[in-house]
């Protein structure tokens, strides 16, 4: 008996997802807790998997479709079903259906465009049909060579004369190739450009030595590895030394709802990570009560996370001040974009050694430049530049991060 697949329930903040990918196609089967599809939204992408062993019957909700909380996306056969068995069944309905059509010359080559379209996602399958192209001539880019929308939409470009056409158009020796943004990359999109028209954004920077933590980190890393389990980097102090300055800056920590103004009396800090999907934006929760190891456990979490695809929404909500650290990929100096509510994100940079004035002798120093980027209708210059230079005394002595002076 035939049950129902549906989408995970959305929290409020989510109002719909798109399915991304079906990892399995009708008369498949499929193991309890297999991933069987991925349906992107707003901020994460969700994982749909098996209720248990099976067979998929029947996809009603194609690659590209719109989903709505807990809506139905999918029919499934539950019974222990071998690949091999299932395979079969699938070789067997083939064989029987070209066997009709070989008996019907005439008919042949419209049972076989039948059946082309037929083993295609239901989404594409529609392409197909309204756009009266053969399954045949269009290359694949799906998993296993799987027909997409995409494919069909790129396809419909070409002159008639070039099926099977990839999907980048060239013109004379130049290359373009057209792919339709993600839902993730999209909504990221959005945000940064309201950030940029909603809110008075300003940045000031700042120099902070980064010798005595590196110093520090130098001698204490290994031990702490052996007595934490976690690496001992450099986001852990840019974490505690930013928590400390949120302390005494409270308006940095705060955030405007309409005519409001919100002092948040927690510490969650957001780390900016880096994903093929998009940049997403993890959060540690309570920064104040988490000591240096649980930080870049944390941090470290995140960034598996991320890489599989598995970072969920709980993950990603609240935060009330960020963290980017665009120093990974080289930037010597930036001006980071609000992540809005937040009034106020922190850029890290790579660090470079530079002739330095100290005493009146020049010394070659590990330096980084620091960005705080602010909403001025919250923050004024005068708090804003006394927040970075907190974050700069706290780098620069870690003993007083540390003992709390």
């Amino acid at each position: 008996m035939a049950t129902e697949i549906k989408a995970p329930v959305f929290p409020e903040s989510v109002a719909d997802g798109t399915i991304a990918t079906w990892h399995k196609q009708p008369g498949e089967a499929v193991s309890r807790d297999e991933v069987i599809c991925d349906i992107e939204t707003d901020k994460v992408v969700l994982e749909v998997v098996a209720p248990a062993d099976g067979t998929i019957v029947t996809i009603i909700k194609g690659e590209g479709d719109t989903v709505l909380s807990a809506e139905v996306i999918a029919q499934f056969e539950e019974g222990a079903v071998s690949g091999a068995a299932a395979t079969e069944a699938v070789q067997g309905e083939a064989k029987v259906e070209q066997a009709a059509a070989n008996t019907q010359a005439g008919a042949a080559p419209v049972v076989e465009r039948a059946q082309q379209v037929q083993d295609q996602a239901p989404a594409v399958r529609k392409a197909l049909t309204e756009t009266g192209i053969a399954a045949t001539d269009v290359a694949g880019t799906g998993r296993g060579g799987r027909i997409t929308k995409e494919d069909v939409a790129n396809h419909q470009t070409k002159p008639a004369a070039t099926a099977a056409a990839p999907l980048s158009v060239a013109v004379g020796e130049r290359i373009e190739k057209r792919v339709p943004m993600t839902r993730l990359r999209k909504r990221v999109a959005e945000r940064l450009l309201a950030a940029t028209q909603e809110t008075a954004m300003l940045t000031t920077f700042n120099e902070v030595n980064m010798k005595p933590i590196m110093e520090m980190r130098a001698q204490y890393k290994d031990a702490f590895e052996k007595r934490h389990g976690a690496r001992l980097g450099f986001m852990s102090f840019f974490v505690k030394a930013a928590t400390e300055a949120l302390k005494r800056y409270p308006a940095v920590n705060a955030s405007i709802d309409g005519d409001d103004i919100v002092y948040h009396g927690y510490y969650d800090i957001g780390v900016a990570v880096s994903s093929e999907r998009g940049l997403v934006v993890p959060v540690l929760r309570d920064t104040d009560r988490m000591n240096y190891a649980e930080v870049e456990n944390g941090i470290r979490d995140f960034a598996y996370k991320a890489r599989d695809g598995k970072l969920g929404i709980e993950d990603m909500t609240g935060g009330t001040f960020t963290i980017t650290n665009g120093g990974t990929f080289g930037s010597l100096l930036s001006t980071p974009i609000l992540n809005t509510p937040q009034t106020a994100i922190l850029g890290m940079h790579k660090i470079q050694e530079r002739p330095m004035a100290v005493n009146g002798q020049v010394e070659i120093l590990p330096m980084m430049y620091l960005a705080l980027s602010y909403d001025h209708r919250l923050i004024d210059g005068k708090e804003a530049v006394g927040f970075l230079v907190t974050i700069k005394e706290l780098l620069e002595e870690p003993a007083k991060l540390i003992l709390d002076l």
